[in-house]
C-alpha cells in the first residue's frame, strides 16, 4: 500500500481525502478529509515518531536505537513538534545546561563535528 501524496504532482497544491473504503465490507464513505497533525509530517519525519513511540519517548533509547546524538533527537523532534503546528516551549535553565552538556560531551567523543556543536550551541 502506498501513502498518499500530500501534494499535487501536477500543481503542487494541497492533496484532500475524500473517498474512503472498507475491502471487508465494501463501504464506501465519501467527504473532505484532512490528513490530521501527523499527516503534515514527512517520510523522514513520520519514520522517526514511529521509533521514538516504539521507544516509549525515552531519548537515550532512541539514540541508540537510531544512532543519533542527543542534541539529534532533540532537534529532530523540535522539528515534528513544529510541523505538526505546535509551539516549542521555551527550556528551563537547567534543560539547556543538559543539552549543552550532551554537545559537549558528544564532541569530545567524536559523535559530532565542531560544526555541529557550534550549530547546537546557538540555537
Amino acid at each position: 500500500m502506498y501513502s498518499a501524496p500530500r501534494n499535487c504532482p501536477i500543481c503542487g497544491g494541497e492533496m484532500f481525502v475524500t473517498r474512503l473504503y472498507c475491502p471487508e465490507c465494501d463501504v464506501r464513505i465519501e467527504g473532505h478529509f484532512n490528513f490530521g497533525g501527523l499527516g503534515s509530517l514527512s517520510q523522514q519525519q513520520l519514520a522517526f515518531v514511529e521509533t521514538f513511540v516504539a521507544c516509549e519517548g525515552k531519548i537515550g533509547r532512541v539514540q541508540k536505537v537510531l544512532g543519533i546524538s542527543y542534541p539529534t533527537v532533540r532537534s529532530r523532534l523540535e522539528e515534528v513538534i513544529t510541523a505538526m503546528g505546535y509551539p516549542i516551549g521555551a527550556e528551563d535553565a537547567e534543560a539547556e545546561d543538559d543539552l549543552r552538556k550532551q554537545v559537549l560531551d558528544d564532541l569530545a567523543a567524536g559523535r559530532i563535528s565542531s560544526a555541529d556543536a557550534v550549530r547546537l550551541l546557538q540555537r
